[in-house]
């Protein structure tokens, strides 16, 4: 590209430079078509301490002796000095010099002598140049007499002459540039370089050279093997083809091949993978092995692995493909499904496209669906559902073969992550003609499912799944599972009494189930359901779970694996920490025996959710934001991680980042997020807004989650939303308020098992006795304290430990010190604040040492703080710190990440 920067050639033009400044010299540069030869010369002239003359040879059958050197030559007349008598010789071949040239001196006749004189001429006259660099491209399209010539002049060499010779060594006449080994006398310098294709940080740097490209990359690299040219081609191409210049040059490279070789080329083309000779030679019906040996000597295939050949990159078998005439390529598709059809291992998705491609429908669905279920057994659910999407989309496929695939896709795509695609496909198939009533209504039920888990719109998915429950009465099982869908309580507002009726009406018909694999499945959905509202019966129903070790079906695995899972994200909803944990390791021990991602991706939110509510928060941010990224598209998963990022980011202060995070927890809908979820995000905007002071601003969130709790009647969720409730009423002197709340939170949580809820219940009690100054206030905390460690609460038995009346300064620092192991930040600040108050020397956070060039605790605490955007007023009142201090903190941070400005503080 002129103009463009040379990218990932320093160290190759580097010895280019060094060799050239110390002549006499010669440097060879070797690289295959494409791989950056010209460019990387083109810039060596601009750099060059010496005059640089260009010429390239040229793809002649039959090219003209000396015919480089001359052309070379002929541009150099303003160069020459003192030409000495025997350059006479080259007067008849250099016309544009003969006015600078002395007379051709006479015949010697004897043509070897001749020939003698005619190299003497050619290197006396290129010692007349002076300092000089010749660079001679494409050698290996030199005639003879130029490379004899070469060898002569490189034997002694004129002083100030650099030579500068690129070729391709797969198209060499012999096994060396200039005819035969060259050994560089001493007082020459030599170098070789050898041009190596990009790799994907040198593409992605060519990429960013261009402007409005915005290709990946890896996928560039893998579609064209890092050769320059090719990449550049494609960077430029308007359009999904092959670049019209890369298929030129392919189909160039294959005209000179004899028609055998080129036979095996198509064959290679057509397969698309490399493949052994004796596969090649079926494919392409030619036995000789020499041409095979002709292909990779002109570089056309390589050997990729060892003994398998192919095209050196993707896009070059496709330009072969797709210059085939219809019927040839017909034919080879054919072949190639019969000879990779003799496999022993038979590659079943190649059998399948080979036979698309060939036209056999038969073998095309045969093949498909052979692969799709052998993709499923290697947990590859991605390409499984490929496989069958592409036969479910072909309009042409027989209404038997729709009806059993559809069902099969429906049950892959639900075990496996969000694709829109597969999601518009299942969507279209409701409409499909083809498909019997029956498989209709299973359609629609696993489409529910999917828009339910997918999309965060539940109100749609719900009505879904209630039309498939209407269009599945004669088939329990999958009326069953859609009901159990139904009767979760935490996807819609609807009041807990009425899912409670639906989980009643599925247990009824558990009983009825055929298998034992379908009633996992659907206590999979109920047990987590009951347990999730504190309902204490799920414990005993959990029983009917088989054993894992009884289990070995890898679809009843699977379902297993979902029902430990659930309820493990149920017992960290209610508080049952140490339950869910051992729920989780048996969910992901099992999930990963059968491959189920979704379930890993609920499960990995669910332990998230966890250390954070026990305080185990190191590494913790890094973590959900990977996992939010692994788990995008999918609302259920990345809604729960949102939300214990946001708290998390609360209990360091950054109040941008956790205002952010509470309203992503929401998620893309208004109700894209579980109604446990929703409300906590409630509670923690206003948490928020109490934590600057600002109770009036919290008060209408409290609500709003007071709201959804009541709609609901759901009090086991309580414990992220009353207290926050709580403490906006006393705000305004409300106590009327807080008593009734609190009379209202016990009594909805008679006769549950919500163990977080009730430590939540204390707490407030003793929230409300300090404020209205009853003497049970300080059992009452101390009892709350006790629950709330019992739970693992950790951190909020801490502050609840900080809302002591009037701690003293043993306490205080006993407090800075427990939040920060915690990572704290705020709080930590808080107390030491405190402490100051009292005169008492501040404790430093996590210890005090030298820290080096490294950041200190508290530097660390100002740098995320600086580089999630606060301002320096903003940093001093979160960590209780005059804004001086603030500033050389600041200035600390920067002189320690080598940073010129709090602009550039990234961590």
């Amino acid at each position: 590209m002129t103009g463009a920067p040379l990218i990932g050639r320093d160290a190759e033009l580097a010895a280019l430079r060094a060799a050239i400044a110390q002549p006499p010299a010669v440097a060879f540069v070797e690289g295959e078509a494409g791989i950056g030869k010209s460019r990387l010369v083109a810039e060596l002239a601009i750099l060059a301490p010496a005059q640089v003359v260009l010429a390239a040879c040229q793809p002649l059958p039959d090219p003209f002796p000396y015919g480089v050197l001359l052309d070379c030559l002929s541009h150099c007349g303003d160069r020459l000095r003192e030409p000495g008598p025997v350059t006479g010789a080259l007067r008849d071949h250099l016309p544009e010099l003969a006015d600078r040239l002395p007379p051709a001196p006479p015949p010697l006749g004897d043509p070897e002598a001749e020939r003698h004189r005619v190299f003497r001429a050619f290197r006396q006259l290129l010692g007349a140049l002076g300092r000089v660099v010749l660079v001679l491209e494409d050698l290996h399209w030199a005639d003879e007499r130029t490379r004899q010539v070469l060898r002569f002049v490189l034997a002694d060499p004129p002083p100030g002459l650099s030579l500068v010779l690129t070729y391709r060594r797969e198209d060499l006449a012999g096994a060396a540039p200039l005819g035969r080994a060259l050994r560089v006398p001493p007082g020459v310098t030599g170098a070789h370089v050898v041009l190596r294709p990009f790799d994907a940080g040198q593409v992605r740097a060519l990429i960013n050279t261009m402007r409005g490209v915005r290709l990946g990359a890896e996928a560039v690299l893998r579609e064209t093997a890092g050769i320059p040219f090719v990449v550049e081609q494609v960077l430029r191409a308007e359009g999904p083809g092959v670049p019209v210049l890369v298929a030129e040059a392919v189909q160039e490279r294959l005209r000179n091949l004899p028609a055998a070789a080129r036979a095996l080329a198509e064959a290679a083309a057509v397969l698309d993978v490399p493949e052994p000779g004796d596969t090649l030679a079926a494919v392409a019906g030619e036995a000789d092995p020499e041409h095979l040996v002709t292909l990779v000597r002109a570089a056309v295939l390589v050997e990729i692995p060892l003994n398998r050949y192919g095209f050196r990159y993707p896009l070059a078998a496709r330009a072969v493909r797709e210059s085939l005439p219809g019927p040839r390529r017909v034919e080879l598709h054919q072949r190639a499904l019969r000879a990779l059809s003799r496999l022993d291992h038979k590659p079943l998705a190649r059998l399948a496209a080979h036979a698309k491609a060939a036209g056999l429908t038969g073998d095309w669905l045969h093949y498909s669906e052979l692969a799709a279920d052998a993709a499923i057994v290697r947990r590859d659910l991605p390409a499984a559902v490929e496989l069958l999407s592409a036969v479910l989309a072909d309009a042409d496929v027989r209404p038997p073969e729709v009806n059993r695939l559809a069902t099969k896709l429906c049950a892959t795509a639900l075990t496996g992550l969000h694709d829109p695609a597969v999601l518009t496909l299942i969507e279209d198939l409701l409409a499909d003609p083809r498909l019997t009533a029956e498989v209709r209504g299973e359609v629609r039920l696993w489409f529910g499912l999917l828009l339910l888990r997918d999309t965060g719109e539940p109100d749609r998915a719900e009505a879904e799944i209630a039309h498939a429950i209407d269009q599945l009465g004669d088939q329990p099982d999958r009326v069953a599972r859609g009901m159990a869908v139904l009767a979760v309580p935490y996807l819609s507002t609807a009041p807990i009494a009425e899912h409670q009726a639906l989980l009643d009406r599925v247990d009824g018909v558990l009983d009825q189930l055929p298998t034992r694999t379908l009633r996992t499945a659907v206590l999979a959905t109920t047990l987590g359901g009951r347990l999730i509202t504190g309902d204490p019966s799920a414990w005993s129903r959990a029983a009917r779970l088989p054993s894992p070790a009884e289990v070995t079906d890898p679809e009843e695995i699977r379902q297993l694996a979902r029902a430990h899972c659930n309820l493990a994200d149920a017992c960290s909803w209610i508080g049952h920490h140490k339950r869910a944990r051992a729920y989780l390791r048996t969910g992901l021990t099992l999930a990963a025996r059968v491959g189920a991602p979704y379930v890993t991706g609920t499960a990995e939110a669910t332990a998230v959710r966890l250390d954070w509510l026990t305080g185990q928060w190191s590494g913790l941010d890094e973590r959900i934001t990977d996992l939010i990224r692994t788990y995008a598209h999918l609302p259920p998963v990345t809604t729960e991680l949102h939300l214990a990022q946001a708290w998390l980011a609360t209990a360091r202060g950054d109040w941008a980042r956790a205002e952010h995070g509470f309203h992503a927890a929401v998620g893309p809908h208004p109700i894209a997020a579980t109604m446990p979820v929703r409300i906590a995000a409630a509670g923690g905007l206003a948490t928020l807004r109490l934590s600057r002071g600002d109770p009036a601003a919290a008060a209408p969130h409290a609500e709003r989650g007071l709201t959804l709790l009541r709609a609901k009647g759901a009090w086991a969720w309580a414990g992220d939303v009353v207290p926050q409730a709580v403490d906006c009423h006393l705000a305004t002197g409300n106590v009327d308020a807080v008593q009734d709340l609190l009379a209202e939170l016990a009594d909805g949580l008679t006769g549950t098992d919500a163990p977080c809820a009730q430590a939540t219940l204390t707490a407030c009690q003793a929230t409300l006795a300090a404020a209205t100054g009853d003497n049970e206030s300080h059992g009452l905390r101390q009892s709350a304290i006790e629950q709330h460690q019992t739970l693992g609460l950790t951190y909020r038995a801490t502050q609840l430990a900080e809302r002591v009346a009037a701690p003293g300064v043993t306490e205080l620092s006993a407090l800075a010190h427990a939040y920060d192991a915690l990572g704290a930040t705020v709080d930590a600040a808080r107390c030491r604040h405190r402490l100051r108050g009292t005169g008492v020397a501040t404790p430093s956070p996590r210890g005090r040492r030298g820290y080096g060039s490294q950041l200190s605790p508290r530097e660390q605490d100002v740098a995320r703080l600086v580089a999630g955007g606060h301002t320096n007023r903003e940093i001093a009142e979160t960590l209780f710190l005059s804004r001086r201090t603030v500033e050389e903190y600041v200035g600390k941070v920067c002189r320690k990440l080598n940073v010129s400005s709090r602009n550039d503080i990234r961590l």
